[in-house]
């Protein structure tokens, strides 16, 4: 049936938008040291003559408490990594002895974390929107099923409700992943 057919696509499509955000939180620093930091740090390599992820060129490990261990599977590309981690956003100065790169990681300070509370609330508000562009979507096929007839009414109204639902079930997920991640920078 069709109906069954939109209200599917759009909790696909609802999930996709929670999964993003959980993978984008993954790359917001908090005050401990976590190999998610680096998981969209990409690294312009010279000497490959290409730009690939921390993941393709090292093994990024949690070592004494705050410090970042990356230790390059190549050691050529040290240099590039510690360029690659100098342009990013991150604020935190590589220490490369030759063999490893160290991160350590700083406490935040108050005004930090709360920008990056702020960074947060707005990626997740993001989201929010795809969620809600969704439900509008999944709403004007419905509407046109139901103009064509080729579902009733009592179906229409049915999908329309199971996408509110929907709607309702992934903002709040949205809103429980910011909250975690507030206490989380906050702490």
């Amino acid at each position: 049936m069709a109906v069954d057919k939109i209200v599917r696509e759009s909790e696909h499509t609802m999930s996709s938008a929670v999964d993003f955000l959980k993978q984008s939180l993954r790359g917001v620093r908090t005050g401990r040291a976590s190999t998610g930091l680096l998981d969209g740090l990409k690294v312009e390599v010279a000497s490959y003559g290409s730009t690939m992820g921390i993941k393709e060129l090292a093994n990024v490990a949690v070592a004494e408490g705050n410090v970042l261990v990356i230790k390059a599977f190549d050691p050529s590309t040290l240099k590039d990594i510690e360029r690659a981690i100098e342009k990013s956003d991150l604020g935190i100065n590589p220490q490369n002895d030759g063999k490893v790169i160290r991160l350590p990681v700083p406490p935040l300070s108050t005004e930090r974390r709360n920008q990056l509370v702020s960074h947060v609330k707005d990626v997740a508000e993001q989201q929010k929107v795809a969620i809600r562009n969704v439900r509008r979507d999944a709403n004007k096929a419905i509407e046109a099923a139901k103009k064509e007839k080729t579902i009733t009414e009592d179906d229409a109204d049915r999908a329309e409700k199971q996408t509110q639902d929907l709607t309702n079930k992934y903002t709040k997920q949205v809103d429980d992943l910011v909250e975690e991640k507030r206490k989380e920078i906050m702490d």
